[in-house]
């Protein structure tokens, strides 16, 4: 089987891709600008750009199967234009060069934000509506979008299935992703403060396994969710604490003063040539649905995820081995709850 991935070296990318290589399955990638992640891989790299349909379809040919991983990613309210020409624009370049390409399959990233969270008591399955408001934030309709465009291709005739995870944190995580560089704040003690809020966090290496077995056993145009566990920052930041032994942040924001400072502290932080952590966009995010069901893809696919500790401590191995931390891990003297 031939399989082509975009996004190739990006956080989910990075995992995949070396998961089909594992699995002994002869993978092409599809690389705009950064090779970090695929270094030393026995991949066939093509250049191309999910914005040119023309190197896609350069890229496609003779592949049974497409992952398309490739998007923007964004924790800002004003950056629509660029978000609907990679998210929205580029999921429709990639449907019509898989279209014209024979592409057996196509297995499309989309993520949590893009389905509504409302009502909060109930949990989110995959029967959600995806967002259509422009109050939620540009990344997520965005992303509801390019699920749209995906849908638009199987009405045409084409194989698709639709991913939807959770937060990502994991192994290979290069860049590092938002939550990563979250994680490393915390294991290197720089992180100034807390908010009261959290997220459900999906291991890496859970999602890659469960869209493999998606790609192999789902009926055309099914869609999951792969959730993981919900897990509010002071509890993290304990976890962390427990592993690196590098002291919590001491102050906990209440969301209310959070929300209203968040765009002082992204202000400040751009100014000082960081990447904004806490924003209005990632503030609604840790105030999200806290119950996000994965019942479907435990169901049909055997999906399980595993302990969030686990996780945690792996990723920080994977970061004290890349050199990213402050200070060597003793895992021996931990024990965690």
């Amino acid at each position: 089987m031939s399989v082509v991935v975009t996004g190739s070296t990006g956080h989910i990318g990075a995992n995949l891709v070396r998961a089909l290589l594992d699995n002994g399955v002869s993978t092409r990638v599809l690389i705009h600008e950064d090779r970090r992640a695929i270094e030393g891989l026995d991949v066939d790299i093509v250049a191309g750009d999910i914005r040119n349909i023309d190197s896609l379809i350069n890229a496609f040919a003779g592949a049974e199967v497409v992952y398309h991983l490739a998007a923007d990613i964004s924790l800002s309210q004003s950056e629509w234009p660029q978000l609907k020409e990679a998210n929205v624009t580029g999921v429709s370049n990639v449907v019509e060069a898989c279209l014209r390409c024979g592409v057996r399959r196509l297995v499309h990233f989309s993520s949590i934000h893009a389905m509504t969270q409302e009502p909060m008591d109930t949990p989110v399955d995959e029967s959600r509506s995806l967002v259509d408001s422009h109050r939620c934030p540009p990344y997520d309709r965005s992303k509801a979008e390019g699920e749209r465009e995906v849908r638009r291709g199987i009405e045409r005739g084409l194989d698709a299935i639709i991913i939807n995870p959770t937060a990502i944190v994991g192994i290979h995580d290069y860049r590092p992703s938002h939550f990563g560089q979250v994680l490393l704040s915390l294991a290197n003690h720089k992180l100034p403060a807390l908010v009261n809020g959290g997220f459900d966090w999906v291991d890496v290496r859970d999602v890659v396994e469960g869209a493999m077995r998606a790609e192999e056993r789902a009926p055309t145009g099914t869609k999951y969710l792969l959730s993981g566990h919900w897990v509010s920052l002071p509890d993290l930041a304990n976890m962390v604490q427990k592993i690196t032994d590098m002291p919590a942040p001491a102050f906990v924001c209440p969301m209310a003063l959070a929300r209203f400072a968040a765009p002082f502290v992204g202000a400040f932080d751009r100014l000082a040539g960081k990447r904004p952590l806490y924003t209005s966009v990632s503030l609604r995010a840790l105030r999200s649905n806290r119950n996000i069901s994965h019942k479907r893809a435990s169901l049909e696919l055997g999906y399980s995820p595993r302990p969030f500790r686990e996780t945690i401590i792996d990723t920080l191995r994977w970061f004290e081995k890349e050199g990213k931390l402050a200070k060597a891990l003793n895992l021996e003297s931990i024990n965690l709850p």
